[in-house]
């Protein structure tokens, strides 16, 4: 399709010392998403341990011709473990990881429960990979909307600076898990089927044939979601940029997998958007799909399976002296988690 598939990162992956690598959550979507990326990378996994709740336990999955069997976590199976790699969610994080931790474990945790915590890192592997060292045993991934984004702007900063970013998200149900996959088929067809109104399974409201403007749950009085909150409080986190000024509406639609963001950036000093581009087009995990003669632009589509980012509508924000506007897309199971956790773990050896 004629889209140029680029390194994700620049992390060598030959002879690492990696013996033993533990998924807990390995059963959901993102965690099925890692087993298939680590067997996508040539890392010398001596053993891959996956770890589920009791429910799950005894699930079998495919990883590199073979079969494994999912157990149930228990402390005893962090033993050995070099590095835990967590997807199921911010409780069980909080509970088993500060046990992986004191087992002897290096744990990436991809849910909320640490990532605005002052003595762990928040890393995006192309981004800020020197805080992935200064971890004490845990080492948080950001938020998948979060994810995506921050590799778009880390050049920026470094070029001229950033004043401020302005972000909507058009995020997939996937983002919310299994359960939500489901309830857009079955409400898809319920629609296509005759049905004015499916039945709510997921959300507050339908999702199929809608646009929710709401993605994720309202926290406080501000009137902000929490996903919202975290692309916010993230970003400064990542790019070390405590004041930054962000504003952010986060919206849930109804597409299985892949990420679409709208974004606005207002910088210190004048970029025209030709170096905006060209900025772009030089990062190794970026892909530029920007020519509005041939109607060429990315979608969620074209991102799903990819580990790279898509960019394109790059153009000057005629609503600020420096600012520029471009949509980014990417597949939120992947680039959003999955690939940047295996990242991380490259980058601890």
């Amino acid at each position: 399709d004629g889209i140029r598939d680029k390194l994700v990162t620049g992390v060598q992956t030959c002879a690492l010392p990696i013996s033993r690598i533990a998924i807990l959550g390995a059963t959901g979507a993102v965690g099925r998403t890692l087993v298939e990326v680590l067997g996508e990378r040539d890392l010398p996994i001596d053993e891959l341990v996956l770890l589920a709740s009791e429910r799950s336990a005894g699930t079998e999955i495919r990883f590199k011709g073979e079969t494994l069997t999912v157990q149930a976590v228990a402390p005893e199976a962090f033993d050995g473990i070099d590095v835990a790699i967590f997807s199921a969610g911010a409780t069980r994080s909080r509970e088993w990881a500060p046990i992986a931790v004191e087992r002897g474990a290096t744990v990436v945790d991809n849910s909320s429960a640490f990532r605005m915590d002052a003595d762990v890192p928040l890393v995006v592997a192309d981004v800020n990979p020197h805080a992935a060292h200064t971890h004490s045993g845990i080492i948080a991934n950001p938020n998948c909307s979060t994810m995506q984004l921050m590799p778009v702007l880390r050049p920026v900063r470094d070029a001229v600076g950033i004043e401020r970013v302005t972000v909507a998200t058009y995020q997939a149900v996937s983002g919310t898990g299994q359960s939500a996959i489901e309830a857009l088929r079955e409400e898809s067809a319920e629609v296509l089927a005759g049905t004015a109104t499916p039945e709510a399974r997921q959300y507050p409201k339908p999702i199929a044939f809608d646009v929710l403007p709401v993605a994720g749950s309202f926290s406080g009085d501000q009137g902000y979601t929490d996903e919202e909150l975290k692309l916010v409080h993230e970003s400064r986190k990542i790019l070390e940029l405590p004041d930054l000024r962000v504003s952010a509406t986060c919206t849930r639609v109804p597409v299985f997998d892949g990420h679409s963001e709208a974004v606005w950036i207002e910088t210190r000093e004048p970029l025209s958007p030709q170096a905006f581009r060209a900025l772009l087009d030089a990062e190794a995990g970026i892909t530029v799909l920007d020519d509005a003669d041939s109607m060429t632009f990315p979608t969620a589509r074209q991102a799903y399976g990819r580990d790279g980012i898509l960019v394109g509508r790059i153009r000057a924000d005629l609503g600020a002296p420096n600012g520029l506007a471009c949509w980014v897309v990417a597949d939120n199971l992947r680039k959003g988690a999955a690939s940047n956790a295996v990242d991380i773990a490259q980058l601890l050896l």
